[in-house]
């Protein structure tokens, strides 16, 4: 397959003065090289490859379709595919589009979805073996990066101080960098979408609303945010009920000093206040409450201590009362194997130490399946009243996230750092195609804790929206 020369785009400035034509770079040999190893990889892909390759010389490969290519991979250093594909794992991939090995000009989302496209092509080990063997010879320094390395967690998983240490690793990245793209309220999980044409902002402001009418909240209520981010459940709570009052509990700190502040500006410091505090430590420190609510946190637990998790919400919780767990669940059937899927079988399983998302973005968290947990929620005690997956909802959400992420791209650099930005923009895109390919699925689970006779205040059908 040769390599294509790729001019530079003319210019579009009608007022720009005649230029004289710059010499243009000598073509570097490595490239060759680099492109004879891919080469088959692109070959395989044959009509269904709808992108580009551009490589550092600005030499690479057109899209084989006769459209714009949806995106173009931009390999920016000679080492840079040795790293995305040593081994050729998600963890890889990440670590060098992180670090700036390379670049995704366009759909981000068409870019996430090749490892599936290369994992279902007819490629054995011998394959894989002659690829990287190519790309040996072909090595640079890394880039110096900074601002973000894969996370290094010690102690015991799961543990109050490693899960500190974990929730902090994801949420304390900046207040300033979440607020620019996450919306008004400022709410870091799935929206409810009622109509096709809804904002984020709508979208976020009615599924704040839906977590509140399915717990059937009414006024002078007690409730409890387990997890509670930025404050915005509170908040919402707050206004539509003006003698209600609510506790919201974080261990990230930068998300606790913000939501003190919205909480303090939008009126509402005498009724609702914001803690620093595990989950397990809210019986004994909090008592009991009206009704509860865990949007977004439940990943963070970990299988071994969901019956703690679920335990600590039931001692927390008035006789009667409900509880909200909104939480990301696994399909089994569905998810991607392990490395991405681009090795096969066993070998993948071994090349796959460590998952992007683990190292990058939430590090010990856990999806589990839905049985898993309605099991540990069954064991605490609770009743499993009503269950509703809100999954295109949240494909819906990421896409608008990463929207707002690349429309103040130079602000969230700025901010954050590029590293963080470029991980960000990553991992939701990753997240909503795996939304979009049922790979996961968001639900919210309606839980109701018994009194002695049985009753509590679960409706006698679920809340329609």
């Amino acid at each position: 397959m040769p390599v294509m020369s790729i001019q530079p785009p003319p210019t579009t400035d009608r007022a720009a003065q005649p230029a004289a034509p710059q010499p243009r770079p000598a073509p570097d040999p490595r490239v060759d090289r680099a492109a004879a190893a891919i080469g088959p990889l692109l070959k395989a892909l044959g009509d269904r490859r709808d992108f580009a390759v551009r490589f550092w010389d600005g030499r690479g490969f057109r899209a084989t379709s006769d459209r714009q290519p949806r995106f173009t991979l931009v390999i920016r250093r000679p080492g840079a595919l040795g790293r995305m594909l040593t081994p050729p794992t998600d963890l890889a991939i990440g670590e060098a589009f992180v670090h700036g090995d390379f670049d995704v000009e366009g759909d981000i989302f068409a870019f996430v979805s090749l490892p599936d496209r290369l994992g279902a092509l007819p490629l054995g080990v011998r394959d894989w073996a002659r690829l990287l063997t190519r790309l040996r010879g072909l090595t640079d320094a890394p880039p110096a990066t900074a601002g973000r390395s894969a996370a290094d967690l010690r102690g015991e998983r799961h543990s109050a101080a490693r899960d500190e240490a974990a929730i902090r690793f994801h949420y304390d990245v900046g207040n300033a960098f979440y607020a620019l793209w996450l919306g008004e309220r400022m709410v870091y999980s799935c929206a409810y979408f009622r109509t096709d044409d809804a904002s984020l902002d709508e979208a976020q402001q009615a599924k704040l609303d839906l977590v509140l009418d399915k717990l059937g909240v009414r006024d002078g209520m007690r409730l409890l945010d387990i997890g509670s981010g930025w404050g915005g459940l509170l908040i919402r709570a707050a206004e539509r009920f003006p003698n209600l009052t609510g506790v919201g509990i974080t261990l990230a700190e930068r998300q606790h000093a913000l939501s003190r502040e919205r909480i303090e500006a939008a009126g509402f410091g005498d009724r609702l206040r914001v803690e620093l505090m595990d989950y397990r430590e809210a019986p004994v420190r909090l008592g009991r409450f009206d009704r509860i609510a865990s949007i977004g946190m439940a990943e963070h637990v970990g299988e071994r201590r969901m019956h703690a998790y679920f335990g600590a919400a039931r001692d927390c919780l008035e006789p009667g009362g409900l509880f909200l767990n909104h939480a990301i669940t696994a399909q089994p059937s569905r998810i991607s194997p392990p490395g991405g899927g681009l090795l096969p079988g066993a070998l993948g399983r071994l090349a796959a130490r460590r998952s992007f998302i683990d190292a990058y973005v939430f590090p010990d968290g856990e999806l589990l399946p839905l049985p898993v947990m309605l099991d540990a929620a069954q064991a605490a005690g609770f009743e499993v009243h009503h269950v509703e997956s809100l999954r295109p909802h949240y494909a819906r959400t990421l896409r608008y996230w990463v929207s707002g992420l690349e429309a103040h791209w130079d602000e969230a650099v700025a901010l954050a750092g590029e590293a963080i930005a470029r991980t960000w923009r990553l991992y939701m895109a990753g997240a909503a195609i795996g939304f979009e390919a049922a790979r996961l699925d968001v639900h919210q689970q309606l839980l109701a804790l018994p009194r002695a006779d049985g009753s509590s205040d679960a409706p006698m059908t679920p809340t329609r929206m």
